[in-house]
């Protein structure tokens, strides 16, 4: 019996040993960004004193961490202390955190202040207002996100996303078209599958959450650092392979698809590799998923490799590569099908990639050089056959649709930072862009009979092959006024080879905190974006020519401004209030009195092909009140409540005031989760995730019933666009799962059951003309939908 029981508390023991993982990380100079050597960290809640010092390139390496989640403190000597909490640890693989110190504001012999390093605070140290980071814990963690960065996006304050079809991010009431995209310092087509020119959304994301480094989030009057947008910035970046061992990752779930992910060390030279590859999942079980029956074929490959030092600086290449494809067969197809009909067959292939070299340069203790080269693409073609007069003996399947778009970017950046003192930092950089656009569509719907064969004439209505060249020039700088007052101002251009037009855009912040944890911010920045291009190189028929009149359309142009108040209510407690307003003109409206604007345009797979002769007459505004109150993980739990209430209008050439079909009115959400520790010895982990989102109904125009029964084809109240508003949305998601650290092995497991709309409320998605029944239909978004994954690391 003494044996025995010798026996099992040797093995528990044993087990409590060999549960430990690997912390490691860089610490860096918040305000020049290189490497701190001999910076301190710390491990607390530790019965022993823990910790490191970081070696000649920032680097530090913790071994032997308890598993679960940990807390670390870094600091130097005149430098502000930071405690990073949250730091999940697992024996499947070793975590990488990167940590950035502020220089004191007095130049302290000792350490006097700290900051809690949380997620309300951006990457970017010049991003100080409307601005949030978030990391790959937080895009897989929510339930119902799918592991979508876009999808992350809709709970934060701010944000609408009612569609369970498309992850597209309509930000404080502005078009989705609106948004930039950006991957490593420079701009890129939409990441998504089955994404279609000039939307920045899909059905499902391209982007691999495992790859990605905590990243930034900005709504509102952005630095000058970004341009061509005027709705928000997604700043992304790829993380760093392991650079000491070589690492695994087996992943399967319904909308991620089947993965496979390897990391490791790269040379002599403290280089890594990361590369990861994906498959759709329900392409492998010949299943429908996300509102269809037809089945969906996608696959993406990710990339970042990190040469190490190479001379005075560091180079490294990154990489997104997908393609996807789907078939909509009309006789396989539900009524209620979110994008297909049953008189349609439908072929959609869509491609995306981006390739880049960035090279950090060094030029001393305080200034580096990055340079950025990149060429990305997108393309998507599209062909619908119709039966016409089907189930009758004259039914015959005829071209109805045709579209080829691509487009194929050049991309150079350069930026120059420097720490000029610890009050003042100063960045100036160049942005060139060389778009090649070609587009091709056809389509015969609402076209006349003018050749007489019996159906509609199929028309060209875009046929090009474009050149484009952007240029944007910036310069930037942070005042650090006083400990409690810093000052942030830059100036961005803008310059487009097809319309010959320069605009000089002023951005300014000021951050104000009186008191300890209380934070003022007041923003302004003045933001122009070109018309979206599928509406650039419309055809028309002027005297028997075709030219393509919305060409030389100027940017559309938004005034930003934004008043916040940021409180520290507790330990891992936070509080923020934003009031907004957004100013728009310069928007395309039509040459004759009508409710048509581009800044309507972005809320569907296309856009309107008779939408010619615009003019830069359209005005719109945005304002509201943003409230977030949020509970860091800590303790087992989190929280976050998000309320957004807000107004969202625009007038066309007619001068009447309208909705933008954004104009939800109000988004809230609600989440929270908690873990729970289980095995014997405690380092396994029951987890559980709930999310509550509710929102007004989106604004629609009417469908003129007997006008489309006559014509045989939808036709729209255009005289009372966006004046009726569906149903309001509500959607109720729950996760759980479970977390599995191996007892003697580097190997963790994870699963979980994420349950999509648990109440099976019926959200609407749209009301359409049926051209078979001749009636008006509705067609409600995704029921009730249960998603489920499994990740092994090793």
């Amino acid at each position: 019996m003494k044996k025995i029981i010798l026996a099992l508390f040797f093995l528990y023991g044993f087990s409590m040993f060999s549960q430990t993982g690997t912390i490691k990380g860089i610490v860096l100079d918040k305000q020049s960004e290189n490497p701190m050597e001999g910076a301190t960290i710390e491990l607390l809640q530790m019965q022993m004193a823990t910790g490191t010092i970081t070696d000649l390139d920032g680097r530090f390496s913790l071994e032997n961490v308890p598993v679960g989640r940990q807390t670390l403190r870094i600091s130097y000597i005149g430098f502000e202390s930071t405690t990073v909490s949250n730091v999940e640890v697992t024996t499947g693989k070793d975590v990488f955190i990167t940590v950035t110190l502020l220089e004191s504001f007095n130049q302290l012999e000792e350490v006097v202040l700290t900051n809690t390093d949380a997620k309300n605070k951006s990457v970017n140290k010049l991003a100080t207002v409307s601005a949030r980071q978030f990391g790959v814990e937080e895009v897989t963690r929510f339930s119902g996100g799918r592991s979508d960065v876009g999808r992350l996006a809709a709970n934060f304050a701010g944000v609408s996303a009612p569609d369970d079809s498309r992850n597209d991010i309509v930000i404080r009431g502005n078009s989705p078209t609106g948004l930039l995209w950006r991957l490593e310092g420079v701009p890129i087509p939409s990441p998504n599958h089955y994404s279609t020119s000039g939307t920045t959304g899909g059905p499902v994301s391209a982007l691999n959450p495992n790859l990605l480094k905590n990243s930034d989030f900005i709504t509102s009057a952005f630095p000058a650092e970004y341009g061509n947008a005027i709705g928000g910035v997604f700043d992304l970046g790829f993380r760093k392979g392991n650079a000491d061992d070589y690492e695994y990752t087996l992943q399967t779930g319904i909308f991620t698809g089947v993965e496979a992910m390897a990391e490791g060390p790269l040379g002599k030279n403290k280089g890594s590799f990361l590369i990861a590859a994906r498959y759709s999942l329900v392409s492998l079980l010949g299943i429908g998923a996300g509102g269809t029956s037809a089945t969906p074929n996608y696959n993406d490959v990710s990339f970042n490799i990190d040469f190490g030092r190479v001379n005075s600086g560091t180079l490294s290449a990154f990489g997104i590569f997908g393609t996807s494809d789907i078939e909509f067969l009309g006789n396989d197809i539900d009524p209620d099908d979110l994008f297909a009909a049953e008189d349609e067959n439908s072929y959609v292939d869509s491609r995306f990639g981006v390739l880049g070299l960035k090279y950090n340069l060094s030029l001393s203790q305080n200034s580096f050089l990055r340079t950025i080269a990149s060429v990305s693409y997108s393309g998507n073609e599209f062909t619908a056959d119709r039966f016409i007069e089907m189930g009758t003996p004259q039914e015959r399947l005829i071209r109805y649709t045709d579209v080829d778009d691509s487009e194929t970017r050049f991309t150079m950046s350069s930026l120059f930072n420097t720490k000029l003192n610890n009050r003042l930092t100063f960045r100036t950089g160049l942005l060139v862009e060389a778009f090649n656009v070609q587009s091709l569509l056809l389509d015969r719907t609402e076209q006349a009979d003018n050749n007489a064969d019996g159906d509609p004439d199929l028309v060209t209505f875009r046929d090009i092959d474009e050149n484009i060249a952007l240029w944007q020039p910036y310069v930037q700088g942070q005042f650090r006024v006083t400990e409690k007052l810093t000052f942030n101002a830059g100036l961005h251009a803008q310059y487009s080879s097809l319309n010959s037009q320069w605009v000089w855009e002023p951005r300014a912040a000021i951050n104000y905190s009186p008191f300890h944890n209380h934070i003022f911010n007041l923003g302004y920045g003045l933001h122009h974006q070109s018309v979206s291009l599928p509406l650039l190189f419309l055809n028309e028929n002027v005297n028997g020519e075709m030219l393509q009149t919305n060409k030389s359309l100027d940017f559309v142009q938004s005034n930003h401004y934004v008043l916040g108040y940021d409180a520290r209510l507790a330990d891992s407690w936070r509080a923020k209030v934003e009031i907004y307003y957004q100013d728009i003109d310069k928007a395309g409206v039509e040459p004759f009195p009508s409710s048509y604007s581009t800044l309507t345009e972005g809320a569907d797979f296309g856009f309107d092909n008779d939408r010619v002769s615009l003019v830069n007459e359209g005005t719109g505004h945005n304002q509201g009140v943003e409230l977030t109150l949020e509970k860091f993980f800590s303790r087992g739990y989190y929280g976050l409540l998000t309320g957004s209430f807000f107004e969202s209008k625009y007038k066309g050439s007619d001068g009447v005031e309208r909705n933008t079909p954004f104009n939800n009115g109000h988004v809230v959400n609600l989440l929270a989760g908690k873990e729970f520790k289980a095995g014997p010895s405690g380092k396994n982990i029951w987890f559980v995730d709930t999310r509550l989102t509710t929102s007004g109904g989106r604004y629609y125009t009417p469908v003129d019933l007997e006008a489309s029964q006559q014509a045989g084809f939808e036709i729209l109240r255009e005289d009372l666009a966006y004046s009726q508003q569906y149903d309001a949305y509500f959607r109720w998601d729950v996760k759980f799962g479970l977390k599995i650290n191996s007892r003697n092995k580097k190997r963790s497991h994870q699963f979980y059951v994420d349950l999509q709309n648990v109440t099976a409320n019926e959200n609407i998605f749209v009301e359409r003309y049926n051209r078979l029944t001749n009636n008006i239909d509705r067609v409600d978004q995704i029921g009730f939908f249960p998603d489920f994954g499994y990740k092994f690391q090793f």
